[in-house]
């Protein structure tokens, strides 16, 4: 009998009974016939085919899933037009590039450090990823076996955990990419998902960080050094390192050069003659201070209106923006801003001065591109860009417009006399407009001042609202809006509409629209809507970008008769943008302030520039609309101050050296200059004729003087130094005409007639409105 075990339910094991191991079981059936070699070969083939079809399903289960947001994420880097960084957006700073835009030495680099035989393997180091996840199972010290198309599949798909299930994804998404991507793109990839170090992701990025060039232009030594940062991002820092670190940083570079060498890719003479980089210091990224999130909102806002990209698309990041800014003027015009304003201005001494909100903008005329753009003191702080506001009124920079839809439609006074330069016109204040329906339109001159009967040129000098009240009415109120459109103005500028105030600068353009307009005029009348970026690069790609828009807004003859206008507006000495005078070259241009000063500009240009400047008064606290009367100590803000000072200054910079010429076309050959003949006979009579005493609203074309009715004291606030304090401080007033006989302007030393009593009515028409102020 069998013994029985302690716990009586089966017996005990033969070799506890016996002492002895037990002998190899019979084999019976059909395992009789099959030699236990065989049995052992179909265990492992068993095995085998198991193994096969696990690794199938593997196949088939595991997805290559899409690339992780932080893999694709990039930066978005913006530049000026030769290349100088203003700013790089997004939070992850990577640039992909394509692997023709990295040069050989840096590949090599990374091959030799990462895994030399890459393009001679397969997708997966079997021996390195079998010791890899040992390692891992066991607890001892993580240890990469990886190929580079691993780390490059751990990059763009997966985590950086150190976890089996990971490593199985790793195989199997390994596997399958190799067999969809070649060798070259897959490099690619690894080089552009791989961290180096101060922020860097991607080899574009790295070599911006660690040597300021572009990836392309790396050499062996930088390559080398890149490569090994891939080891150790932060301990091979030599900026930052401990000396230790430094050590085993040089220690690691040689490495791979040794190994670029074994490998070919560098012989023993190139690699004697290789000395260890010079590494830049670490700096923040640029970021988007000062000036650089104006131009970055900017051009923003050009790419997406235009359509070229989406928010989202920008986003996602990957873009090289190349702006037509020029880094060299957009400092003449920072320094501009600053030495002619805001080195006047004492906000801790003089509260007013905190209201001063500056806003510029410069355009070639002949191409349309924006070459500089002051948005405020500084994006982080002032929130607003002051360059593309569309909040401030314009004032009487508008005048100009209305004279170019004066001058191209070929409109007359109310008497039937074509408009001219010379056509008199009655400057009282105050007057009622003529030829108008309902409440009579009587806006205000600056100052209450009368200028009696005096010529449309002399009108412009000065800045006088009554006399361009009428002459929008003459042209008719619908045409100069459409002119101010054609010009370059958008068609839903805020106020701009066919009401009475209209000329006198109700709407509120930007300061780049109206260097826009003035654009136009300077290039005979063909209107480019300007444009600020150059060119755009998505990841090595050039995007098309539409062609600027281009027009024929008015006639070459009008352009140039409204520029020969303007002129007079800098070089009369009595002419409220005489400031400009001191650039010494050929100007035309003007001022404009508005109602209670809450805005004032000076928009001018020469031949090759258009610039246009802007002063906003604004509550820091409240953002409200305020006047900017009292800043910088001035009593009386106005457009030919701060505004003209701050053009001059930037002008002198952004034209020094270049060769003064003059505007094209000569005043004597053009008619628009000039009244048919028989004009000069004619009498002004207006629609309805006037009431008793009332001054008719133009009168006769003159041969040579203008004799007004009454003689003001100045042509109005903006030309009006701080410091004068008596109208016979102001030189006699005269109209410069290059080729025409210079007509004499009124007696300054004559005190005006009585002021007006009429309040100006609003743009609906109706009075009480607010009236806009001489330019």
């Amino acid at each position: 009998m069998p013994r029985i075990s302690p716990t009586g339910l089966r017996p005990l094991p033969l070799a506890r009974r016996t002492g002895r191991l037990p002998r190899r079981p019979r084999r019976t059936g059909w395992r009789r016939l099959v030699p236990t070699w065989r049995l052992t070969l179909l265990g492992l083939v068993t095995s085998l085919l198991l193994g096969v079809g696990l690794f199938a399903l593997g196949m088939i289960v595991v997805k290559v899933p899409d690339a992780h947001a932080a893999a694709t994420a990039q930066s978005n880097t913006w530049v000026y037009q030769d290349g100088t960084p203003i700013a790089r957006t997004g939070q992850t700073n990577r640039q992909n590039v394509g692997l023709d835009k990295v040069s050989p030495a840096a590949q090599h680099a990374a091959l030799a450090a990462e895994d030399r035989n890459f393009y001679h393997e397969g997708a997966v180091n079997l021996k390195g990823l079998t010791r890899a996840a040992f390692n891992t199972a066991t607890g001892s010290t993580t240890q990469g076996g990886s190929t580079i198309t691993q780390q490059y599949v751990k990059n763009t798909y997966l985590t950086q955990k150190q976890t089996i299930s990971r490593k199985v994804k790793e195989l199997f998404i390994s596997l399958k990419v190799d067999a969809t991507q070649s060798k070259d793109e897959i490099l690619a990839g690894y080089l552009n998902t791989s961290y180096y170090g101060r922020g860097a992701y991607g080899i574009q990025a790295a070599a911006q960080a660690y040597f300021g060039v572009d990836a392309g232009r790396l050499d062996a030594a930088q390559g080398a050094y890149l490569a090994t940062l891939l080891n150790a991002p932060s301990a091979y820092d030599v900026s930052t390192a401990t000396p230790k670190g430094k050590q085993a940083a040089i220690d690691r570079w040689n490495y791979v050069l040794d190994g670029m060498v074994q490998q070919n890719w560098l012989t023993a003479d190139q690699r004697a003659a290789v000395t260890f980089p010079q590494v830049r210091e670490p700096k923040s990224a640029p970021g988007l201070s000062g000036q650089a999130g104006y131009l970055v909102g900017a051009a923003t806002d050009y790419l997406t209106s235009h359509g070229i990209v989406t928010d989202a698309e920008l986003a996602r990041g990957g873009y090289t923006i190349t702006l037509t800014v020029d880094a060299e003027r957009e400092q003449d015009l920072q320094d501009a801003v600053q030495q002619q304003l805001t080195d006047n201005l004492s906000p801790d001494r003089r509260k007013k001065d905190a209201d001063a909100q500056a806003g510029a903008a410069s355009v070639d005329p002949k191409t349309g591109a924006v070459v500089a753009l002051y948005g405020g003191s500084d994006a982080t702080r002032h929130w607003v860009d002051n360059a593309t506001r569309q909040d401030y009124q314009a004032g009487s920079t508008f005048k100009a417009i209305a004279l170019a839809a004066a001058l191209d439609s070929g409109a007359r006074t109310q008497n039937g006399v074509r408009i001219s330069p010379d056509t008199l016109y009655d400057g009282t204040s105050g007057r009622p407009v003529a030829g108008g329906t309902g409440t009579p339109y009587a806006p205000p001159n600056e100052g209450g001042t009368d200028y009696g009967r005096i010529t449309l040129q002399q009108a412009t000098d000065w800045s006088v609202n009554s006399v361009f009240a009428q002459l929008a009415q003459d042209t008719g109120l619908e045409k100069v809006r459409q002119t101010a459109v054609a010009l370059g103005l958008p068609a839903d500028t805020p106020g701009l509409a066919a009401h009475p105030s209209i000329p006198l600068g109700t709407a509120t353009p930007s300061v780049l629209d109206m260097a826009g307009v003035y654009a136009t005029l300077d290039n005979d009348g063909q209107q480019i809507t300007p444009w600020i970026v150059k060119s755009l690069e998505h990841e090595g790609e050039q995007v098309k970008l539409p062609a600027p828009e281009t027009a024929q807004a008015v006639g070459k003859q009008t352009a140039q008769a409204v520029t020969t206008m303007l002129q007079g507006v800098v070089s009369d000495p009595g002419g409220t943008g005489y400031r400009a005078q001191a650039l010494g070259r050929p100007v035309a241009g003007k001022t404009g302030t508005t109602d209670n000063s809450r805005s004032v500009w000076f928009v001018g240009y020469t031949p090759e520039l258009v610039t246009s400047v802007a002063l906003f008064g604004q509550d820091p606290a409240t953002g409200a609309q305020v006047t900017l009367d009292g800043v910088g100590g001035v009593s009386a803000a106005a457009g030919g101050k701060f505004p003209t000072q701050v053009w001059t200054a930037y002008m002198k910079s952004a034209l020094a050296g270049k060769p003064i010429s003059d505007f094209d076309g000569s005043s004597a050959d053009n008619p628009l200059l000039s009244g048919p003949s028989g004009d000069s006979a004619a009498t002004a009579t207006p629609s309805g004729g006037t009431a008793p005493g009332t001054p008719s609203p133009s009168a006769t074309v003159p041969s040579a003087t203008a004799s007004p009715t009454a003689t003001p004291t100045g042509p109005g606030g903006d030309g009006t130094p701080s410091t004068d304090s008596s109208p016979t401080s102001r030189p006699t007033a005269t109209r410069p005409a290059p080729t025409r006989t210079a007509t004499p302007g009124p007696n300054p030393t004559t005190q005006p007639t009585t002021a007006p009593t009429q309040p100006a009515p609003g743009p609906t028409g109706q009075p009480g409105g607010r009236a806009q102020s001489a330019g």
